[in-house]
């Protein structure tokens, strides 16, 4: 890193397109050096940065208390806040998901597929990494741990660009992983970490076609609609959580206002914390007023229409945008519809293809709902907020991609390899 272009005190690159180069460069060497590293030496660089968090709390900590005090005079909401904040035990957290990282199967080498062909050609599906991942992220700074480790083990080599709400934090948490990887012998460039807070970074990374292999975002509106309409490197699209909730008419209601209540307000700035709550008309009389009363009195703001104000005068108007947006906060918008079909009609038209969930007893609703959801993470009967790469057991994640291609739902170290074929053979030729 001391060859590349000079960096200020105060964040600032005096070339960001040449820093940018500099460090993607460094990265595609990196990827040649960890293509010859066993699992072994991965895990072992992993562990490493995971040991050397937990005994650099302190530090992670005070790093964290300038940006969270910087966070607050800027007026950083306080769903950014949540994101931004650290705490021993979250440390503890970010800790033991690079642990079980490490503990993963090693995802590279592995034959997807072998067969035969009629003149003997032997043809596998093989593996390999994808190359070099950029990461932009903003208030998030586990996402610098979770994005490096997951990459490591993939074989890949990754540059993180934080946002500055979380500058000092991820350089704190970053220092950890380079001292994992000098532990194991492995290049420092595997995991960069952009050292400036120039916005002309993020487009230096989007437009670094031949140098980047793939963009991840994780962030809020703005940032990733600048990622798709600047991008000139293939993106893993990771849109707002617009999650839904339907409590069906054969929906136990002890277990459907348990539900809601996590789903909604466990941690509401969350991507997939639940912010429209649609209910069955039909099940309404025996559903509503239970769960929106929990609700109400767990400190949750309700918007709906008229037909349901009625039921408490502190239930506030939704309107049209209600129904697309991602509150990231105690706020839940709900809407009555006409059974499992009025519900797939809605979130299939008003959500963001992220998570969604069906509460019901009834195993036919349940079945139409998974199947006609066009969402990345369709669920039955548990909260929208398990929508994650370590409840889902990938140790940690990268991001959720809501788009089709590549990968959908929680990335993790197999969604961020691709593959080749490998053919044997014993003298074959093709005849003319």
């Amino acid at each position: 890193m001391n060859q590349m272009t000079a960096v200020s005190d105060t964040g600032q690159s005096s070339d960001p397109v040449r820093l940018v180069r500099d460090m993607a460069l460094a990265a595609r060497n990196a990827v040649q050096a960890l293509g010859l590293a066993s699992a072994e030496i991965k895990n072992a660089a992993i562990r490493a940065a995971a040991a050397r968090l937990r005994a650099g709390e302190a530090e992670i900590l005070a790093a964290n208390a300038k940006d969270m005090e910087a966070g607050r005079a800027k007026g950083l909401t306080n769903a950014m806040l949540d994101r931004l904040a650290l705490t021993p035990a979250r440390i503890e957290g970010i800790a033991k998901g690079l642990e079980a990282v490490a503990d993963l199967a090693d995802p590279i080498g592995r034959v997807q597929s072998s067969w035969t062909r009629p003149n003997g050609l032997v043809i596998e599906r093989v593996s390999v990494p994808l190359g070099v991942i950029g990461v932009i992220y903003e208030s998030r700074p586990n996402v610098t741990a979770d994005a490096g480790a997951l990459t490591l083990k993939a074989g890949n080599a990754v540059i993180l660009r934080g946002g500055s709400e979380s500058i000092h934090s991820s350089k704190a948490i970053h220092a950890c992983l380079v001292e994992g990887l000098r532990a194991a012998g492995l290049p420092e460039a595997a995991i960069q970490l952009v050292p400036t807070t120039d916005r002309a970074a993020v487009g230096a990374m989007l437009t670094a076609v031949n140098l980047i292999d793939i963009i991840v975002p994780r962030g809020g509106k703005s940032l990733v609609a600048r990622v798709q309409e600047e991008a000139r490197v293939p993106v893993f699209a990771h849109l707002e959580g617009i999650c839904h909730t339907y409590l069906d008419k054969a929906a136990d209601l002890n277990m459907a206002r348990e539900i809601v209540l996590n789903a909604k307000l466990r941690r509401t700035g969350i991507c997939g914390a639940t912010e429209t709550l649609l209910i069955d008309r039909a099940g309404a009389d025996r559903l509503v007023k239970p769960v929106i009363e929990a609700l109400l009195a767990a400190g949750c703001e309700i918007r709906a229409e008229a037909e349901l104000r009625g039921l408490d005068a502190r239930i506030k108007p939704a309107s049209e945008e209600d129904w697309v947006t991602e509150y990231l906060d105690a706020i839940l918008s709900v809407k009555l519809v006409d059974g499992v079909e009025g519900a797939i009609a809605h979130v299939n038209r008003y959500g963001s293809h992220h998570t969604d969930s069906i509460i019901t007893g009834d195993a036919d609703a349940a079945a139409k709902f998974l199947r006609e959801v066009d969402s990345a993470i369709v669920v039955h009967n548990a909260s929208t907020q398990f929508a994650d790469g370590g409840e889902f057991g990938f140790g940690a994640e990268i991001g959720i991609s809501t788009g089709r291609i590549h990968a959908r739902g929680p990335v993790g170290v197999e969604q961020l390899t691709t593959y080749k074929y490998v053919v044997r053979g014993e003298g074959q030729t093709r005849p003319a």
